[in-house]
């Protein structure tokens, strides 16, 4: 199945749920580092295709970002600019996506601190999304309580632009429910439906694997490759990629379960049908871990050469990035602010 055919599976799915009528996506990234092959496949290759399709908003998520990066506030600031560059490189366009920087609108936090109201610490513990991540980053009783706070964050970002469908992967799919549950409740408490539910959007594609072999690609594990890495920096991440540990010797049979370079040749090899042959004869035997990277390389260097090439070229001109910035998070924030505008009404909190 083509990448096409599996967005579209994934959207008619999510279509057949969502509430009739035009639908809008909201989307983003936390800018804390380069994005890389993961990102390409999860999000960014899929937002390419929705933006000929909806009316998508694509959020530097900054504010959410410095949850877990207080320490080093640079970091979150130079990256917007470096996430920005990605996005345009892989083809998202300025003119039918709006980028928007999250910390610029203010009446994204306005709505967070009225949704706080509606939802308990208890539930907010209770979040298996916000669970593992707290988990992962070690906090155990010392979480900070924007990061334990973010499911009511996303509700903000999500109503704001009263976005119908979120893509997300399926380990997001609690912080969806959780938008929904505040969603109902204000609409109770306005006795109207201001706000609208939203359906996650899962890609048939799920996350990529580090190359090493990780269940996850992570710029904070150092397993990923970026999607600005040069020809060096592939070549090199390629020879490093995890493949069957049990493949001793050629004529060994192999085993393509778990095997990183085949997962990543399933996700952008064209060749399907030589791919296939590939597989079968990796399985009998008689075909060496150096020719299934090599081919993988290949494959690599194609996909990343142009992408390398037009984020080169955007580079140049910061000021043109800063100005498309600049632009996308004004249209945003009227929309924002005519949803902040409602909320307040409802809550009889409109004076003057």
């Amino acid at each position: 199945m083509s990448l096409t055919e599996q967005t579209t599976d994934a959207v008619a799915t999510a279509l057949a749920a969502a509430p009739k009528g035009p639908q809008i996506i909201l989307t983003g990234d936390r800018p804390t580092g380069p994005l890389h092959l993961g990102h390409y496949v999860g999000s960014l290759r899929n937002r390419v295709d929705y933006q000929h399709q909806f009316k998508q908003f694509i959020m530097l998520a900054d504010s959410q970002a410095l949850t877990d990066n207080m320490d080093d506030t640079n970091k979150v600031h130079r990256n917007v600019v470096e996430v920005a560059l990605d996005y345009l490189a892989v083809g998202i366009d300025p003119a039918k996506s709006t980028i928007l920087i999250q910390s610029q609108i203010p009446e994204l936090a306005e709505l967070t601190f009225y949704y706080l109201n509606m939802v308990t610490v208890a539930r907010l513990e209770r979040n298996p999304t916000v669970k593992a991540e707290i988990a992962l980053r070690g906090f155990e009783r010392d979480i900070p309580a924007g990061f334990l706070t973010y499911p009511a964050s996303q509700a903000a970002d999500i109503s704001a632009f009263k976005a119908t469908l979120v893509p997300v992967g399926e380990d997001q799919i609690p912080m969806i429910e959780q938008t929904n549950e505040i969603v109902r409740r204000f609409n109770r408490i306005a006795n109207q439906d201001i706000l609208v539910e939203c359906k996650a959007l899962v890609p048939d594609i799920g996350r990529l694997p580090g190359i090493d072999g990780k269940a996850k690609m992570s710029k904070s594990l150092g397993n990923t490759i970026n999607l600005g890495a040069t020809a060096q920096e592939i070549t090199a991440a390629v020879k490093k990629v995890y493949t069957d540990p049990l493949h001793l010797r050629v004529e060994d049979p192999g085993h393509l379960e778990g095997n990183v370079a085949f997962i990543y040749l399933d996700a952008f090899d064209p060749e399907k049908d030589k791919l296939e042959e590939m597989k079968a004869h990796y399985v009998r035997g008689g075909l060496g871990d150096s020719i299934v990277k090599k081919r993988l390389e290949v494959v690599l260097q194609e996909l990343l050469a142009p992408i390398r090439a037009r984020r080169e070229e955007l580079e140049k001109d910061k000021g043109y990035i800063m100005q498309m910035l600049k632009e996308g998070t004004m249209q945003a924030r009227e929309v924002a602010a005519k949803t902040a505008d409602e909320v307040k009404a409802a809550l009889g909190l409109s004076y003057f």
